[in-house]
């Protein structure tokens, strides 16, 4: 699987569902390559909002932003609140 980053804009804190913006890590065109929904009514949903990428991509994202939800959505409260997030490296 490629290497990507996922993204939290402390612009999105009126979007009405949490979401993380997921970027190929390194390139040079730092085009949001996909977005994904990770909740719905504070309850852990994760959806596709749209997607440049593979099904297999996806999946791989998908899986990851299960594993690490509550994680995640730490970092999201934090950054929404001002505070310094945390980097973790997921596999």
């Amino acid at each position: 699987m490629s290497v990507f980053m996922f993204v939290v804009f402390p612009i999105d804190i009126n979007d009405n569902r949490r979401h993380v913006h997921v970027f190929y890590r390194g390139k040079r065109d730092q085009e949001c390559a996909a977005k994904f929904w990770i909740e719905t009514n504070g309850e852990k949903c994760i959806e596709i909002a749209y997607s440049k990428l593979s099904a297999k991509e996806n999946e791989a994202i998908m899986k990851a932003l299960d594993k690490n939800w509550d994680f995640i959505n730490e970092q999201i409260d934090k950054t929404f609140s001002g505070i310094k997030t945390e980097s973790k490296r997921i596999k």
